[in-house]
Formats: structure tokens, C-alpha cells, sequence
């Protein structure tokens, strides 16, 4: 009777599990939640936003070309998601605050911040790395997710809390050649999420950083569009691909 009593308690605990993996316990987890996601009309963005929308959150994309943004907006609108979109550069200032202005202005107020906007301008060697190259990834991929999460902070506050969201890479783990100001700034992020989830804490705001592996968008082609080289990089994966 014993057992029987706990084969019945574990089949109902694996069944809640299995249950709220599918979401079939939390119909719109995140119904009336505002979130902006940087560089998302494309690739990792793209689909981090399309998930927050159809969780039930009000999602604002973003992009550097209006007509990316569009794009993206009328794909996810299509798909009777609640989505809106401006253009923003998030190295620059006047943008970022543009971006949060426009959510603020549909929607009331903030919630969650995802930082995915990134370059990798160069592939080389050391030697040959330019100080622009420095400063053009070093000021997208880390000082510009540090700026906007201080944009949001304030309104975050405003509704007791919310969530950020950094999305650093593999490469903060595990560098690739040729990409060392890349590298660098990836495991920057790192410590920039450390940081600031000590310091928001009090604020009720989370702070957690996701670290992708090789994902097959434009902005990773150069990876595995050689057929070769996408051959090489699964023998180093445990899975194979």
C-alpha cells in the first residue's frame, strides 16, 4: 500500500511537470506584460519575441531598418499576436529612448527587457584588429545592454519589478578564432549579468543571461553556410549538431 501510495504521488508530480511544460496549466502566463526586445525582427530575436507574444505579453520589436521592422510586425500581427515595432539603433541614445517611450505610450509601462542586439564586424587574427573594431562591439554588445537597461530600471520600478534578459552566446564559454573582440564581449556580458542581478534585486527586477550555441541565422551564416566548416563545428558538439 506503501508503494502503491507513492507510485500514485510521483505519476501525479510527473504529470503536473509534463503538464505545465506545455503550458497546459498557465493559459497566457504572461497576459499584460510589456516587453521590448532588442534587434527581434530576425533570427534568435525574432523568435524570442514571437514566444513573449504568444505567452500572452504586449511585445515591441526592434530593429535598425524600419522595413525590418515592419516586416516583422506584420508577420506577428498576422499570426493574431499582440506586436508592435519602432526602429532603434541601441547605440544610440535618442533611440533607445525612443523604444522606450513607444511602449510606455501603448502599453502603460515595462516589464521585461531582452538585450539580443550584437555585431561581430571582424574575423581575424589579433594583429590586424583595428581600434574601431574595439569600439564598435565593445559599445553594441556591452555598454549599449547596460544603457538600456538603465532606460527601462525606472519603469520597471513603476510596476513592482520586472525581468531582464541578457543574451550573451557560447563563445563567453567556449571562444571561437577569429572572433576575440566578439569573445571578449560575450563573457563581458557575463559579468554584467552578475552584477546587475546584485544591484536590481531590491528593485524586484531579475536578471538572468541566456548563452546560445551555434543557431543557424544570417547573422551566424558565415559558421554554417561552409558546408565544411559546419562539419567540423558538429564534431565538437556532444549531440553532433
Amino acid at each position: 500500500m506503501h508503494k502503491a501510495g507513492l507510485l500514485d504521488l510521483c505519476v501525479r508530480a510527473w504529470n503536473s511537470v509534463r503538464m505545465a511544460s506545455s503550458g497546459m496549466t498557465r493559459r497566457d502566463p504572461l497576459a499584460n506584460k510589456v516587453a521590448l526586445v532588442t534587434a527581434s525582427t530576425d533570427g534568435i530575436g525574432f523568435a524570442i519575441a514571437r514566444r513573449l507574444a504568444q505567452d500572452g505579453a504586449h511585445v515591441v520589436v526592434s530593429s535598425r531598418k524600419q522595413q525590418n521592422v515592419d516586416q516583422a510586425v506584420a508577420t506577428l500581427q498576422g499570426e493574431g499576436l499582440s506586436v508592435t515595432g519602432t526602429v532603434c539603433h541601441v547605440g544610440k541614445a535618442e533611440d533607445r529612448e525612443r523604444l522606450v517611450a513607444t511602449a510606455v505610450k501603448l502599453h502603460g509601462g515595462i516589464d521585461i527587457l531582452v538585450s539580443n542586439a550584437a555585431v561581430n564586424p571582424f574575423f581575424g587574427s589579433l594583429m590586424d584588429m583595428t581600434e574601431e573594431v574595439w569600439d564598435k562591439t565593445l559599445d553594441i554588445n556591452v555598454k549599449a545592454p547596460a544603457l538600456m537597461t538603465k532606460a527601462v530600471v525606472p519603469e520597471m520600478e513603476k510596476r513592482g519589478g520586472g525581468s531582464l534578459v541578457i543574451v550573451a552566446s557560447i563563445a563567453a564559454f567556449s571562444p571561437s578564432p577569429g572572433f576575440l573582440p566578439y569573445n571578449v564581449s560575450k563573457t563581458a556580458l557575463l559579468g554584467l549579468t552578475k552584477t546587475l542581478a546584485i544591484e536590481l534585486a531590491p528593485r524586484n527586477i531579475r536578471v538572468n543571461c541566456l548563452a546560445p550555441g551555434l543557431i543557424k541565422t544570417s547573422f551566424s551564416r558565415m559558421l554554417w553556410m561552409d558546408k565544411e566548416k559546419e562539419e567540423r563545428m558538429k564534431e565538437t558538439l556532444q549531440i553532433r549538431r
